[in-house]
């Protein structure tokens, strides 16, 4: 069973960003393991083609497209390619630090920050995770003071998306108890090039390897007003608005290398041999492909609504939380039993297979660990505060 999700007009920009797949991805995947590091040229192509910052409104310089689908068709593509340090640099991008700066960032703050997303000038990072608080950021130690014009930032982040090309970063800090002395939160936007804000070392990851992850580091930066972003103790608000579109983000990223792995294995077991016949022959391949292919199925379609749920402004923290979980579950069950079908070559980092499950390991702990997901759903479910 097909997805019904698209329609031509996606299919037709899914045909542009296979033209940029072949053109600007598929020949540098190796140079960007090695380098550890995607080159700003292929986010300036990336621009030049359409592709990013969607959902910039044309005020800004952006095509105004708020309809989902065509980021879920970015990723399909970039996935056929096993590129994805590429879709988690893209989805940071587009489905986390501009979802923040859409929704709570003022029109000064919009038209300063806006078109260099459209462009690919502009690459940004979220700064939320610590040493010492993951997936609960109730626990973050970084603070922000009020001094004189502005803000005085210190603290350290770490396992930074794109920490190491960020020209800005959406830092989470504690700012002091409100009027009910509940400890306040709230987010500010910091610039390269801020006296006080250095980056430490790129990380060296299991997977991902071509993805910038870095340590980031606030010694006493000066944060001026106007670099607040939103209101005053909001954070922990804006945050809870915007997982659901991370963490659907996180899902389609794992469905799309889930298919995308189906395919080369099924592409490998047709043409390689085994004891005079085919290896897709063999009926316990056959079996597990049979299982893998329903379950993909069945996950795309919840996805697809989900899809269709945030398009319409009714996606749940739950639900996304649901296919956050279940996707990315799924990626590493599929892309476990590709490896298994090829072999030996399944441990090649030649094949995309390879490469594949490295970096699907890292979906089921970012965004928010899958047992994380578990608890929130069974929150929802017995109704536990």
């Amino acid at each position: 069973m097909e997805s019904d999700l698209f329609e031509e007009d996606h299919l037709e920009f899914g045909r542009t960003v296979a033209e940029f797949v072949k053109r600007h991805v598929e020949p540098n995947l190796e140079r960007w393991d090695r380098d550890r590091l995607i080159d700003r040229e292929t986010w300036l192509a990336a621009g030049k083609q359409g592709l990013l910052g969607l959902a910039v409104p044309e005020e800004y310089g952006g095509p105004g497209v708020d309809d989902y689908r065509f980021r879920v068709i970015l990723q399909l593509e970039i996935a056929k390619a096993g590129a994805s340090s590429l879709q988690s640099g893209f989805s940071t991008n587009d489905d986390i630090v501009l979802s923040y700066l859409l929704r709570h960032a003022d029109d000064e703050q919009k038209r300063r920050w806006l078109p260099g997303f459209v462009t690919g000038e502009t690459i940004g990072a979220i700064g939320m995770t610590e040493p010492g608080a993951g997936s609960d950021l109730r626990g973050i130690k970084t603070t922000a003071v009020r001094k004189g014009d502005g803000w005085v930032l210190n603290g350290s982040k770490t396992f930074i998306t794109s920490g190491i090309l960020a020209d800005l970063v959406v830092v989470f800090a504690r700012t002091g108890e409100d009027e009910n002395g509940r400890e306040g939160y709230s987010l500010f936007v910091v610039e390269e090039g801020m006296p006080g804000f250095t980056r430490g070392r790129k990380l060296d990851k299991v997977g991902l390897h071509a993805q910038d992850t870095a340590e980031l580091f606030f010694d006493d930066v000066h944060v001026p007003a106007e670099n607040l972003l939103g209101e005053v103790g909001s954070g922990l608000d804006y945050l809870k608005q915007s997982l659901p579109l991370e963490r659907l983000g996180i899902a389609i990223a794992g469905q799309a290398s889930a298919e995308a792995a189906l395919e080369w294995t099924l592409d490998y077991v047709r043409e390689r041999k085994a004891f005079g016949k085919r290896i897709a022959d063999f009926q316990v391949i056959a079996h597990r492909l049979a299982e893998l292919r329903t379950s993909i199925e069945v996950s795309r379609a919840y996805l697809d609504r989900c899809v269709r749920a945030y398009n319409d402004g009714t996606l749940s923290a739950v639900d996304a939380a649901k296919a956050k979980y279940w996707a990315t579950d799924l990626q590493g069950e599929v892309i476990d039993a590709a490896v298994q079908m090829h072999g030996g070559y399944g441990y090649m980092m030649e094949y995309p297979v390879a490469r594949a499950f490295v970096d699907a390991r890292v979906q089921r702990i970012y965004g928010g660990t899958n047992e994380i997901m578990k608890e929130i759903i069974q929150r929802d479910l017995i109704g536990r505060p």
